[in-house]
């Protein structure tokens, strides 16, 4: 945890002996020789008092109970315990509860002792000091916390008695009027009135339960030192089971707090603050990580309830004030803020239902962007303006100069340098939403703009196939793997490829794949041959993702396949040779090459989420990638059509211009025509994935597989017939443009398969109409 201590306060101070020996006896591992035991008490921290431990070179925390009288109910630690236990168990970032006393002899009250995290604290929701893009990064890293959090199954936590489930809206309501009855000093009619409203306004989705954290605010969450990660969940006093909303709307409270309020320094205006996300945008990716509807009902009654617990909490933490046992220094300023409260409360309440998410994707018009969304897009516009057009030249001139070389897999300097400076202007892994808070809409948009040079995606580091790795280990992937692996990958240090296809089955059908994978004592043996393995030629490919199957009879042909981690360095992991595209390699891409895979060993830890569990990892890998080489096929199919009206505009034959032949003209608006629907359609799949997740959008996303390389075969056929014999030469692009999109009509699963699912998928939905009007 970031240092903001100071000495332990009068009130709250006890026998440093009696803990010291009490620990020692308790912790293994706590330092038992004669250095210095210190103990200083962290500023922070309105209700449990919370203290950092020295001890040679260990660090712990301990949170402790207030002495004094107590409101009933309140300053349960031994529930904060007893769920972070419980969810550390189950990998969720919570820092380590390593005991739990109730003799209250020690120190005088009950406490837990848990393990010291260290990394960044941000007591200003507005981050001074940070980055905009960072900004974004970090309140998009604690929304999907929240979202997490709140997918974790009770029963398998062991938590399904933790609270008492079912009508937690109402209990909250009638919680905090009691609490704020029993610590109030002074009548304030607008909190009767607000507690009035709330009663009479519950949600209809009060039966919804999940672990609820209570007091979830961006400065109960420890990040890391250098990343926009979540190492550590902080304050679980407040938390039981109850409607996930609650802490959404509570998490999202300051951007609708009073002016000139500040009694909480963590608290404040934070609405035009660049970089930080707007709210609707949180709502949409917290929606899209839960795989709900964008739409949320009775958000009025959330929010309102939000600030109707803040004041109930300000008017707790002003009577422990008064009665001299408070935790924080600045307790007195409490007492002030509790009407302020209540009445932003009460104006919410009675504005009426509201949904955030609605006000994002529906109210601007069809499939638009995000405000920030629309702001990255035309940072990334200028950036190609300004600094990737003009380098395709350069580019071109080193492959060409390196085509006999081994320097030709390496990507040249100018692009390195184009990457850097993305990197530095936060444009940098767009197409991840956990990490750059755009959803797959607002992505779509970016993805159509870099899809108009072969290179640029690899310069804002979403190049295939290390998206679809990366998603892979970021939705899959154990903490290990995502630090082994996952990190350097956003990082841009190293690359991946993908092994799949096979070169000796009809890879149509993927559960033809023959790639052996057997275990053997502590690791798996993997034999069996690969090929189209892009991007394996790069010297900084350093792992590939890797389909296998066991076989087992037992076992339904789907349920064979595994995907595993195999670093390429290896023994046995052998590169053959590269694959040409009609005549072109692909080099600036890595190429795809021809990977044999003899008794190749890699520990068991290498596996992804399990064995068995291919295909249903890779549902979730092509779901976003077909939809991003989908939209980068229709910026690809804008290029062509750019060239098509320049070569028609300048050339002519038999006395007038060609775009004035009634033929080519056609041509011309053909191409429109197909662009702007594949267009439509492609957005209409990426809002579907957004709102209702890619399993229920696999017809979506097949009909744009196919609609879209169609589409752009159809335009750079036309102009390469427009630009004659230099359509299909070296000095225009339309050649190698057409290579890429005839081969996308079989990758990642050829025309006729898509056909044939949406056909199937078409059927069922029509009879499941008729049978509805039966």
């Amino acid at each position: 945890m970031t240092e903001d201590t100071t000495a332990v306060r009068k009130q709250h101070q006890f026998n440093l002996t009696l803990l010291q020996n009490y620990l020692s006896s308790r912790i293994q591992g706590f330092p038992k020789n004669e250095t210095v035991f210190t103990v200083k008490q962290y500023r922070s921290g309105q209700s449990n008092p919370t203290f950092l431990i020295n001890k040679a070179d260990k660090r712990y925390v301990l949170r402790k109970k207030p002495p004094g009288p107590l409101l009933p109910g309140a300053h349960k630690v031994d529930r904060e315990y007893h769920v972070q236990k419980a969810l550390f168990s189950a990998g969720f970032p919570v820092p380590q509860p390593l005991l739990y006393c109730d003799e209250v002899s020690v120190i005088g009250t009950e406490f837990y002792v848990m393990e010291h995290v260290q990394g960044r604290i941000f007591r200003d929701l507005r981050l001074p000091g940070v980055s905009p893009a960072e900004r974004s990064a970090l309140y998009v890293a604690a929304v999907e916390t929240l979202a997490k959090l709140h997918a974790l199954d009770l029963n398998a936590l062991g938590l399904k008695n933790y609270g008492k489930g079912a009508g937690y809206c109402k209990r909250q309501v009638l919680t905090w009027t009691k609490q704020y009855k029993a610590a109030a000093d002074t009548e304030i009619p607008t909190m009767n009135k607000l507690s009035d409203w709330l009663i009479n306004n519950l949600p209809s989705s009060d039966d919804e339960v999940t672990l609820v954290h209570g007091d979830f605010r961006l400065d109960n969450l420890i990040f890391h030192p250098t990343e926009a990660r979540v190492l550590g969940v902080l304050d679980w006093e407040l938390s039981t089971t109850g409607h996930p909303i609650v802490d959404l709307a509570y998490f999202l409270m300051p951007y609708s707090w009073p002016q000139g309020l500040n009694f909480i320094d963590t608290m404040g205006e934070i609405r035009g603050i660049e970089g930080i996300p707007a709210p609707e945008e949180l709502v949409s990716i917290y929606c899209q990580c839960r795989h709900l509807p964008h739409s949320l009902s009775q958000w009025n009654f959330f929010e309102a309830l939000a600030f109707f617990k803040m004041a109930g909490i300000a008017q707790g933490i002003y009577a422990r004030h008064l009665l001299g046992n408070a935790s924080a220094e600045d307790a007195y300023k409490f007492g002030d803020s509790v009407k302020p409260l209540a009445e932003v409360g009460l104006q919410i309440a009675e504005r009426g239902a509201y949904s955030p998410a609605k006000q994002l994707i529906g109210v601007k018009g069809l499939f638009q962007q995000s405000a920030k969304g629309r702001q990255i897009l035309s940072q990334v516009k200028e950036f190609m303006k300004q600094d990737v057009f003009p380098a395709e030249q350069e580019v071109s001139e080193y492959y060409i100069k390196n085509t006999n070389s081994p320097l030709r897999w390496k990507s040249p300097e100018v692009i390195e340098k184009l990457r850097e400076k993305a990197k530095a202007s936060g444009l940098w892994n767009l197409f991840l939403p956990a990490v750059s808070g755009l959803s797959q809409l607002d992505y779509a948009f970016i993805a159509e703009e870099t899809g108009k040079c072969f290179f640029a995606p690899d310069v804002f580091n979403c190049q295939a196939p290390d998206t679809g790795n990366m998603e892979v280990l970021h939705l899959y992937g154990t903490e290990e793997q995502k630090r082994q692996w996952l990190e350097p990958l956003l990082k841009g240090d190293i690359r991946s490829c993908f092994c799949m296809t096979e070169p000796d089955v009809a890879s149509s059908d993927a559960t033809n794949m023959e790639c052996s994978l057997q275990q053997n004592g502590d690791s798996y043996v993997i034999n069996g041959k690969k090929w189209w393995s892009s991007g394996a030629g790069n010297p900084n490919c350093k792992v590939a993702v890797v389909m296998g199957r066991s076989r087992t009879s037992s076992v339904e042909r789907h349920k064979q396949h595994s995907m595993i981690l195999v670093p390429l360095e290896t023994p046995g992991v052998k590169l053959i040779r590269p694959l040409s595209v009609f005549g072109y390699d692909d080099a600036f891409h890595g190429g795809h090459f021809e990977i044999h895979f003899e008794d190749v060993h890699v520990p068991l830890s290498s596996i992804i989420l399990g064995e068995g569990r291919g295909f249903e990892i890779a549902q979730g890998r092509l779901g976003p990638g077909r939809l991003h080489h989908c939209m980068r096929t229709i910026g690809l199919a804008e290029r062509a059509l750019e060239l098509l009206c320049q070569r028609a505009a300048c050339r002519e034959t038999f006395g007038k211009k060609l775009y004035q032949h009634e033929v080519v003209a056609h041509w011309i608006a053909e191409c429109r025509i197909s662009i702007e629907q594949t267009r439509l359609l492609t957005l209409n799949a990426a809002n579907s994935i957004d709102t209702l997740g890619s399993a229920a959008a696999r017809k979506e996303i097949a009909m744009i597989k196919v609609a879209a390389a169609r589409m752009a075969c159809k335009v750079v056929d036309y102009a390469i017939q427009v630009h004659g014999g230099g359509g299909v030469s070296q000095d225009f692009p339309l050649a190698q443009m057409y290579a890429v999109v005839r081969t996308l009509r079989f990758a990642d699963g050829p025309d006729e398969v898509h056909l044939s699912a949406i056909a199937k998928m078409e059927v069922r939905d029509q009879l499941m109409k008729f049978r509805a009007k039966m």
